[in-house]
């Protein structure tokens, strides 16, 4: 009941402000013109932008977001370099590691939020804010102008806008305004939002302690209605001051949902067909529901090694039952579950529970969901890959019954499909080959927490939450070596771009081409059927990618939980 709940409560949250989005990018009036509108043309004078803003093409919307983003990352690293002879910082940090602080810079300004450290003992206040607030909010705001530029493009719209005006319109109008909104609610809930240094105080058993805050509850807003996922403390979302009460909990679980979904919405509404936008979301909503279910039923049924030594792991007044290695007793099973599938469908990264203590089958959820990289799928390009394989199933359906494949009134010819497919392979490239070296390497191999198939998904679920964007660990794994920060900063690197910039490509191909009228042999592609079809080709392609190195990590494992053999 706790899950449906938080369910319909997204749902009833994404379609009016799917709309709202719809209208803000379409440049129609809105109520809150008056409030945002000055604001907005401020920050659009300061790159020369006055008046109407100029359209772009694929090309020049690409090299803006690359420039962009570079000098930002640029500024993050040199913020955690300086770390020591900046303000804010009373604990009096020092400045990072050079390759540890190129982790972190690229990591933040792809939206991963990748950690290899722990932030309370790390980073400084001003640290916090400058290089890892800030970015939680331009990084959010670049994969959600990007996502709309590549709506333009394949709806037929003559440019793809222009990059500055949707970054300004992405912060100004949804984020800031929801996130100041969600940090309020936090604070009421009990998270700290401080300068002051850490508070000391005596435990019942007499003993000192010393309990670090800060200014968490502005990053911890934006950190879920951004899809970040990097949290405050080491220990992210499960900490009691960064999550402390399930209403916290729910709260963070809505504003990981929220936008992604109501981007499906605005898909709809700007291509003036909502069938469309119901078949989108049909299909995600059916991936993850499975992902969901999948998880629940691992972690509520336990581990059979312990019912074998007499431990009573049902459901009771008294116990959540089930699996509660490394979960929080204020969120139990259900809540937990939920957090662990929409966290990686949605890809925040974000975890109220260690996802390397789930059982096999609970952590292979994360981890597919996390190779799929479309099961709804973070700030914008989640949806851009799902259409990606929209674009491959009318392909393939195209050739079956020999006509030229259409998608969306455009045909789908030689150049969309080479780019989809350079988008759809550096995914599993960027994945298993350096987990491939990982895994034979004594520089891989010394990382590991846990032995045998456990460790085996350590390494792939780090390599494949850095391809994903999506920042979650197996916190087993020591993440804070050469090899570690260098490569998982490289598939971050070539995760984030190398997709975008192709799905740029094929919406501005899309964009420069006649509409097609359709016609007795055009395939629909807003029919429950192309819906299936649509979902069957992203498991296929993920299955025959995937299988073979999940079925030696978490099925291999979950098989010998079951014989009662240990790793």
């Amino acid at each position: 009941m706790q899950v449906a709940l938080v369910l319909i409560a997204a749902l009833a949250v994404a379609y009016p402000l799917g709309l709202y989005l719809a209208d803000v990018f379409d440049h129609k009036p809105t109520r809150f013109d008056w409030l945002f509108a000055p604001f907005e043309r401020a920050l659009l004078r300061l790159v020369g932008i006055r008046g109407e803003a100029p359209g772009m093409d694929w090309r020049q919307y690409a090299a803006a977001m690359l420039v962009t983003n570079f000098l930002m990352a640029l500024l993050i690293l040199l913020i955690l370099l300086a770390q020591g002879a900046l303000p804010l910082n009373p604990l009096r940090l020092s400045g990072m590691a050079p390759l540890q602080a190129f982790n972190t810079a690229v990591s933040f300004i792809t939206n991963t939020n990748w950690q290899s450290y722990g932030g309370e003992a790390t980073l400084s206040y001003f640290s916090q804010m400058g290089a890892i607030t800030f970015p939680m909010f331009t990084s959010a705001a670049t994969g959600f102008a990007v996502a709309i530029a590549f709506i333009r493009g394949i709806i037929g719209r003559t440019t793809m806008g222009n990059f500055y005006e949707d970054m300004v319109l992405v912060i100004s109008r949804i984020l800031l305004p929801l996130s100041l909104v969600g940090a309020l609610f936090l604070v009421f809930q009990g998270v700290p939002q401080t300068l002051a240094p850490s508070a000391q105080a005596v435990g019942p058993q007499g003993i000192a302690q010393t309990i670090p805050r800060g200014p968490v509850a502005s990053l911890d807003a934006i950190k879920h209605l951004g899809t970040n996922g990097g949290g405050y403390y080491n220990q992210n979302s499960a900490h009691p001051l960064e999550n402390p009460t399930p209403a916290s909990n729910v709260l963070q679980l809505l504003f990981m949902m929220a936008l992604p979904m109501a981007l499906v919405v605005a898909f709809g509404q700007m291509l003036g067909n909502h069938k469309q936008a119901r078949v989108v979301f049909g299909a995600m909503g059916a991936m993850f529901l499975v992902f969901l279910s999948v998880v629940s039923w691992a972690e509520t049924a336990g581990n059979p090694m312990l019912t074998r030594l007499g431990l009573d792991q049902a459901p009771s007044l008294l116990q959540a039952g089930g699996n509660m290695e490394g979960k929080e007793v204020r969120f139990g099973q259900a809540l937990s579950a939920l957090f662990v599938a929409v966290t990686t469908a949605f890809t925040t990264g974000s975890v109220n529970t260690m996802h390397d203590s789930l059982t096999p089958m609970g952590g292979f959820v994360p981890l597919a969901q996390m190779m799929l990289n479309n099961v709804f799928g973070g700030k914008g390009v989640g949806f851009m890959n799902f259409v990606l394989y929209g674009i491959l199933a009318v392909f393939l359906t195209g050739l079956m019954v020999g006509r030229t494949p259409e998608f969306l009134g455009k045909k789908i010819e030689q150049k969309e499909i080479v780019l989809a497919a350079i988008a759809l392979l550096v995914h599993p490239f960027i994945i298993l080959v350096p987990a491939a070296i990982a895994v034979i390497a004594p520089f891989g191999l010394s990382s590991l927490g846990n032995a045998g198939y456990h460790g085996l998904s350590e390494i792939l679920y780090a390599y494949t939450s850095g391809a994903a964007n999506n920042g979650s660990a197996f916190a087993g794994l020591n993440a804070n070596t050469p090899w570690y920060n260098l490569s998982i900063a490289l598939v971050m690197l070539f995760g984030r771009y190398v997709s975008i910039i192709a799905l740029l490509a094929i919406a501005g191909s899309l964009a420069s081409k006649p509409h097609v009228p359709e016609g007795p042999g055009t395939l629909r592609t807003d029919t429950p059927l192309f819906g299936a079809i649509w979902l069957a080709i992203i498991l296929i392609v993920g299955a025959l990618t995937f299988f073979p190195v999940v079925a030696l990590g978490p099925v291999a494992e979950q098989l010998a939980m079951r014989a009662g053999r240990t790793f």
